[in-house]
């Protein structure tokens, strides 16, 4: 694998060989690097039925079993070549093309490749009613050629490799100019027309002696003329290309390129406040995220990963269909919806705007229309706080503020959001201002920022993390969208093009890019980079009045909502690689009666208030999957907001009021928050998960005796019950945020809630045919649908829940047995192993990406990636020693790898350049644990000295390091392995060794610490 310099070297050469007119050579460094798929090179040969050739210039960038569109592009070539030699009656070639090339896909579908084999008991294949179509081989192959094109551009492997770089022609002539000229700069005495005879040899000019006059220069068609001494170009003045790229008309994604890639970056950056810095590549951005042709498959948010992650969740077997590509349908159920009512609450004024709190699910923020904001815990119908609405500062207000105030004293709240980290919160309203509180864990609102913000109305906030900087976004009836500091308050940018009020705005990314979308009432559809170049996209948005714009929770799907005058409701997605709708959503009433509100949860399904009802929408189907009336009183658009995990979802009612609706696990939520005591003098902050318990980080189960009795320092709380661990339900834990005060003589212990009936603890043996090797690793997947083990022997193991009724969703449970899941091809994932340790002998990691299509392990011997699909092994790295100890991916970007080594360091790897970008120091004996919080922008390490270490993420800076506490009276410093895993709070770090389980906060400071005597 290359780094990005090398990557564009191979780029200058193949223009070097294409302008030299070495065809074959272009062709075969195109293949061997894998950096660009020349598709009219492929065309010729398909046209010229050079198959061979075919299938190995294919080979330089995909394998057969890479994905379901490799799998695909590789069927039709053969097919073709098999139905070719069938028609030239060559039945010899057709049946060695049946054995050695298309057998390999009849694992995949058994029925169709029978059916291929009977082809040869026909006259003429014609005769099969699916191909009774079939022309002569030119059409044929046209018409093949269209499919295959297709293919390859919806390939996520072929995404960045399609388009050549644009950069002037003879470019590599041009850099060996340069680098004569400066050596030319160099000589100490510099002839007027140097002489150039070699390039193997830096040049310098020899002296003159005794009047001899210089050789004449030599006429040398590579380096072409060269500059009068001094005249070379300053450096930086042929600086790197930016890539230049060609969306498609109209492409929502790939508008960022069409600004003006003449345009200096530089001046871009400029533009903007010191303040914020704009990413390097923000001029180059692409339709879609690039992957480094070095390692098939590494782009995590591709669609074809997005396929895999719904492959390992729905547990289907590893199969392709032959018939067409579609994206695998969702296949959930509507039991996953929340449609019981289960919470009235009475807000006593008309409800504007709700929002969820990102990590604490059942605390709700409201809106009204008459100013006021309050916090809802729904689980206990407890209002934590009210704040009715006031001017903080009247002073401070601007004249047309005061003014508006005192022509029309009723202000309204239109929008109330959460910061994605739960600490803050922004309030809009219909009159100039913005406010912003800062949400403190008491449950308690402190002010923190009011700015008077626009002229007239504000009518959308939503924040965003441009250069990793909390800012608040904003926009009115002035028609200008601003972007506002979140600490200080200052005005970072203001956009103006919109020419009427702008209704909603919609920060999002793109690997490092950061851009909005706005939309107006005018139903224009506008997109800005956070510089000061203008709007990079104009789209009339359907209904073409009030228009909101959403993504899916993981960010790769775009939806819009919107209605028009007349009350025609549109709900549909976009294509954003060509800037069209998708799809259409149908069931809206043909008149609304208001502007419909829409939501999305869970990657999976779509919400809209319309006609007194909800209605539900799957994401992959345009018909209404259902509705829901809530039981009356709803109005005719009612607003709805879902929680984080979908689990609850908040609609309002023409009373005045807020109905919560709940799925099961919602419902047990609600039951668990109001079995509760209120004790309103405690701190409020559990944030509640229902995701299933993560294992892996406490590592294999020693097999010694251990009678684990409890002993408590003095600062801890209370005994905890053991037969509380158990958990409450079959296939979920519930997790509680612990309550920490600032006095560790004051911290209260964690509750976890004890089981209260023996049928809550359930014990399940996973069936193993082959039990060989113990098992040292246990993960559940992200999606909680599989248990994946890694065993002393090296092999891997993965066992899935299938859909039954006693588990319909086929979810995790002790109440059902999984199945073990082996590839078609019987050979499991196994690991690389030391050629000088035993692997049983060997440390043994692994980590998942996180969406469950990879899987990074090793077990002494090199680092190993797996493709989860087809549990067939992409790449290794990191040969030892030292061999890897623990393995941890990046929360923000899966080819970003933490390794912890024997050696005590930890190697920040990219897998995408193949590239340690650092090493960080700090430990004195092997790595046994790490641990990232994204919410605290920190990497925690633990080590078999017993140390933990803080690391930023940022520089990789050590911020701090501590020893973990010895129990009392032991006279040596502490040692073994110390693992460590972050809660859901992303603030607390729970600490396991062999003395003690203990607790921790970012600062390393014990809160709490359980002694274990081992007897």
């Amino acid at each position: 694998m290359m780094s990005s310099l090398s990557r564009e070297l191979v780029f200058l050469i193949l223009q070097f060989l294409d302008e030299e007119k070495f065809k074959e050579t272009v062709h075969k460094l195109e293949q061997e690097s894998g950096f660009f798929f020349n598709m009219k090179h492929f065309e010729d040969q398909v046209h010229a039925g050079e198959w061979d050739e075919v299938e190995r210039y294919l080979c330089g960038f995909t394998k057969v079993e890479d994905n379901r569109y490799s799998m695909k592009i590789f069927f039709e070539i053969r097919k073709q070549k098999y139905l070719e030699a069938l028609d030239r009656q060559d039945r010899a070639k057709a049946v060695e093309i049946l054995v050695k090339d298309l057998k390999i896909f009849s694992s995949f579908n058994e029925a169709l490749f029978k059916e291929i084999t009977q082809l040869l008991t026909l006259d003429n294949f014609r005769q099969n009613e699916q191909l009774s179509k079939y022309g002569d081989t030119k059409s044929a192959r046209n018409i093949m050629l269209v499919e295959l094109k297709k293919l390859i551009e919806a390939n996520p492997l072929f995404r960045d490799k399609l388009t050549f770089p644009a950069f002037k022609s003879s470019r590599l002539r041009t850099l060996i100019n340069q680098s004569l000229n400066w050596q030319h700069q160099l000589c100490k005495n510099p002839r007027p027309n140097p002489d150039i005879k070699t390039l193997f040899m830096d040049h310098s000019c020899s002296p003159a002696t005794n009047g001899t006059r210089p050789l004449p220069p030599t006429n040398n068609s590579l380096v072409g003329p060269i500059p009068k001494a001094g005249a070379f170009p300053p450096i930086g003045a042929h600086g790197p290309f930016q890539p230049v790229v060609s969306p498609a008309s109209g492409a929502i994604a790939g508008w960022m390129s069409g600004g003006n890639p003449s345009l200096p970056h530089a001046a871009a950056l400029a533009a903007g406040p010191p303040g914020l810095v704009q990413p390097s590549n923000a001029s180059a951005f692409l339709k879609h995220p690039r992957t480094p042709s070095g390692l098939p498959g590494m782009d995590y948010q591709s669609a074809d990963s997005e396929h895999l992650m719904k492959r390992i969740r729905t547990g289907q077997p590893d199969e392709v269909s032959f018939s067409g590509i579609e994206h695998a349908p969702n296949v959930y159920s509507q039991d996953d919806l929340p449609k019981t009512v289960v919470r009235a609450l009475n807000q006593g004024s008309n409800v504007m705007s709700m929002d969820f709190h990102p990590q604490q699910q059942t605390i709700l923020l409201v809106g009204t229309n008459v100013g006021e904001i309050s916090l809802w815990e729904v689980g206990s119908r407890e209002r934590l706080a009210h704040k009715p609405f006031k001017v903080w500062d009247i002073s401070a207000a601007s004249v047309p503020l005061q003014t508006a105030l005192l022509n029309d004293a009723v202000i309204s709240v239109n929008r109330c959001v959460w910061a994605p980290d739960g600490l803050v919160l922004g309030v809009v309203f219909s009159k100039h201002i913005v406010q912003i509180y800062q949400y403190d864990p008491n449950g308690e609102l402190r002010q923190h920022l009011e700015i008077d913000a626009h002229v007239g109305g504000i009518n959308d906030i939503a924040f965003a993390h441009p250069n990793k900087q909390l800012c608040i976004v904003t926009c009115g009836d002035d028609k200008i969208i601003k972007v506002w500091d979140t600490v200080s308050g200052r005005r970072l940018y203001a956009f103006e093009g919109h020419e009427a009020p702008v209704y909603s705005v919609c920060p999002h990314y793109k690997e490092n890019i950061q851009f909005i979308f706005s939309t107006a009432i005018d139903g224009k559809i506008k997109a800005w980079l956070y510089d000061c170049l203008g709007s990079r996209v104009d789209y009339d948005a359907p209904g073409q009045w009030c228009t909101a714009m959403a993504y899916s929770a993981d960010g790769t799907r775009l939806f819009s909502c919107g209605t028009s005058k007349d009350g025609e409701s549109h709900l549909v997605e976009w294509n954003e690689s060509e800037g069209a709708i998708k799809r259409t959503y149908s069931g809206f009433r043909k008149r609304s009666l208001g502007v419909v509100q829409f939501d999305t949860t869970k990657n999976r399904f779509l919400a809209a208030g319309d006609e007194f009802q909800i209605k539900f929408w799957d994401m992959d189907n345009i018909t209404l999957l259902t509705a829901v009336d809530a039981d009356g009183g709803l109005p005719a658009s009612p607003r709805l907001r879902f929680n984080k995990e979908g689990s609850l979802l908040a609609v309002t009612t023409s009373d005045n009021g807020i109905k919560i609706l709940a799925n099961s696990d919602g419902s047990r939520l609600i039951r668990m928050m109001e079995g509760r005591a209120v004790d309103k003098s405690r701190i409020l902050s559990e944030p509640v998960n229902s995701k299933p318990l993560i294992v892996n980080a406490l590592g294999p189960v020693s097999n010694a005796t251990i009678a684990p009795a409890l002993e408590h320092q003095d600062k801890v709380s209370p005994v905890v019950s053991i037969s509380s661990l158990g958990t409450m339900d079959s296939s979920r834990l519930v997790d509680v945020k612990p309550r920490v005060s600032d006095d560790p003589e004051k911290i209260k212990g964690w509750r976890i809630p004890d089981p209260i009936d023996p049928s809550h603890l359930k014990v399940l043996r996973l069936p193993d045919a082959i039990t060989a090797g113990k098992v040292v690793r246990l993960l559940y997947t992200n999606s909680g649908l599989a248990l994946l083990a890694l065993a002393s022997n090296a092999v891997h193991k993965l066992w899935k829940w299938q859909r039954s009724e006693r588990s319909p969703l086929g979810k995790a449970t002790a109440y059902v047995a999984p199945q073990l899941w082996q590839p078609p091809n019987g050979s499991p994932m196994t690991n690389d192993i030391s050629e000088t340790k035993p692997a049983e002998e060997s440390a043994a990691c692994i980590a998942l990406s996180k969406n469950d299509s990879y899987v990074m392990s090793a077990s002494g011997g090199k680092v190993s990636l797996f493709n989860m699909m087809t549990f067939k092994v992409m790449t290794t790295f990191m040969s030892p020693p030292p061999a890897a100890t623990f393995l941890a991916f990046h929360p923000q970007d899966n080819n970003i790898i933490a390794i912890g080594m024997e050696n005590s360091t930890i190697q920040i790897y990219n897998v995408r350049v193949d590239e340690v970008k650092t090493k960080l120091k700090g430990h004195q004996n092997r790595i046994t644990g790490l641990a990232f919080s994204q919410t605290l922008n920190s990497l925690v390490s633990s080590g078999a000295d017993a140390q933990l270490c803080v690391w930023s993420m940022d520089g990789w800076e050590k911020k701090k390091s501590r020893f973990i506490q010895a129990p009392h009276g032991h006279q040596s410093s502490l040692a073994g392995e110390t693992k460590v895993q972050f809660h859901n709070d992303q603030t607390h770090l729970l600490v396991v060794h062999e003395s003690q389980i203990a607790i921790y906060d970012i600062k390393l400071e014990c809160l709490h610490s359980f002694l274990i005597r081992i007897t």
